[in-house]
């Protein structure tokens, strides 16, 4: 029974990755690592910048990225009536239909949306601002289902905001309440009705009670299918079958804000927070007694810290904005922590930085707006030009998506698209 289940499961896991050519589903792509297949037409934004196409408004006030399948991009926003989910055609950025998931605008610091939408054939997920996992269609936008976070509990850990980007993992998605008793929650994606919910405890001083501000990975590290979290306690493993606590980490939370997407990689899990916290890579280890974690090395906050904007994985390295409010262009060797590059170094936008792979260069958008091109490679910081946007305000945070040749870049109320690819 234990080997059809794992197999099941096994199968579950597969789907994350079959999104169709051309589409960018859900949070940090098809496959959660922020990086992307497309093709740039220049690799050289001093001489060729991508060439603004348009900027259309009618998404709402919020931080969302965006999430774009069959040409159709999907984003969530704040508007008088409520946080709605938002549908615009992927071409010339017109609305197509929206629809509010809240009475009213939610309330708490840096008001606004956070999730971006995942996207799954005929369906797609949101989590609000305040504490609700959706399911809408994405044809019409009507909503199918609806679960508040007050049915498991829910707390965040402090008062930004949810800011999560449900998974969709075959049959199921999953979402992070932050419930002393239902921490993480696997539901059926097309009902909501409850699969399974972990209860996680993390021994250790560090972090708060509550989800964080992170968005759950999958991994098969031991030839286990689990999901790996970053909540308020720390990184958490859960088994996929069963929901149960697998494993837990905790010196790397801090009590403020736990953000960043994990980077999974085999037996490994690499993992970052802000706040004079730091950074920690950690080795899954088997056991009679169970699978225990092995701290390889922690990287203390002065050395690298990655705040809010990601951190990508390319050829063993690390690359990433490092430092709290900086966004300093960073190259770190995951296998010993060793910093390649950077550091200190001063890129040409100020902020943090969210970051985009794309075609051997990463895409910085800085918290001023300013977009740069710098080339991934370990062999030295090399920035390849930058651009000022067409529109900027307040705090640009949400992450940049390219897909079929189009950079889209959310403001606020606004949408942006410039030509970025062939």
């Amino acid at each position: 029974m234990r080997t059809r289940l794992f197999l099941a499961v096994a199968a579950c896991f597969l789907v994350v990755d079959q999104a169709s050519a051309g589409d960018w589903p859900q949070w940090r792509g098809p496959r959660r690592n922020a990086q992307s297949e497309e093709k740039l037409a220049s690799h050289n934004w001093e001489e060729a910048a991508p060439k603004h196409l348009w900027t259309v408004d009618g998404f709402g006030n919020g931080f969302s990225s965006v999430a774009v399948q069959d040409g159709r991009l999907f984003t969530v926003g704040n508007f008088e009536d409520g946080q709605a989910v938002v549908a615009a055609n992927a071409g010339d950025g017109s609305i197509v239909w929206k629809s509010a998931l809240t009475d009213a605008a939610p309330k708490h610091s840096y008001e606004g949306s956070r999730c971006t939408p995942t996207v799954a054939g005929e369906m797609l997920y949101v989590v609000t601002s305040n504490g609700a996992i959706a399911c809408l269609r994405s044809a019409d936008g009507e909503i199918v289902w609806k679960r508040d976070f007050r049915d498991w509990g829910g707390q965040m850990m402090s008062g930004w905001g949810y800011s999560e980007s449900p998974l969709v993992d075959g049959d199921r998605v999953l979402c992070t309440p932050g419930g002393s008793d239902a921490m993480v929650v696997c539901l059926n994606r097309m009902t909501g009705e409850e699969v399974w919910s972990c209860k996680a405890s993390i021994p250790g001083d560090a972090g708060k009670d509550g989800a964080g501000y992170s968005s759950i990975v999958t991994s098969n590290a031991l030839g286990i299918p689990q999901y790996v979290q970053l909540v308020g306690r720390g990184l958490l493993g859960i088994d996929a079958a069963t929901g149960k606590q697998l494993w837990s980490y905790n010196r790397v939370a801090n009590r403020v804000a736990n953000i960043s997407t994990p980077i999974v990689e085999g037996n490994f899990v690499f993992a970052s927070t802000s706040y004079k916290t730091g950074a920690a890579l950690v080795e899954l280890q088997r056991t009679a007694a169970g699978i225990v974690v092995e701290e390889k090395y922690f990287l203390e906050g002065e050395v690298f810290n990655n705040h809010h904007g990601g951190m990508i994985l390319l050829d063993g390295h690390i690359f990433a904005g490092h430092q709290q409010n900086q966004g300093f262009p960073t190259c770190v060797r995951m296998s010993d922590g060793e910093i390649v590059w950077g550091g200190k170094l001063r890129g040409p936008g100020k902020g943090s930085a969210a970051v985009l792979l794309i075609d051997g260069h990463l895409i910085f958008r800085y918290e001023d707006g300013l977009v740069a091109l710098i080339q991934a490679t370990s062999s030295g910081y090399q920035l390849k030009g930058s651009f000022e946007p067409d529109y900027q305000e307040g705090k640009s945070w949400a992450h940049p998506v390219v897909v079929n040749g189009k950079l889209y870049l959310r403001e606020q109320n606004r949408l942006m698209c410039y030509q970025a690819g062939p």
